[in-house]
């Protein structure tokens, strides 16, 4: 019995989990990719990344 009641939380908690990150994937405000790990997927700043191979390129190899 306790173990089944012990399973039971464990699912429960799992599901309200899951739930959790599937409504804050669909209903958040902020900036950025749905995986939920805080990371701006979307906000690559392409002009920086060019800037620093140009810069990379400008400068001698060691």
């Amino acid at each position: 019995m306790v173990q089944e009641i012990i399973i039971l939380l464990i699912f429960l908690l799992a599901t309200g989990y899951v739930l959790r990150l599937g409504y804050k994937s669909f209903f958040s405000k902020d900036v950025g990719c749905a995986k939920g790990c805080g990371s701006a997927c979307s906000s690559i700043d392409l002009e920086k990344i060019a800037r620093e191979i140009e810069a990379s390129k400008r400068t001698p190899a060691k």
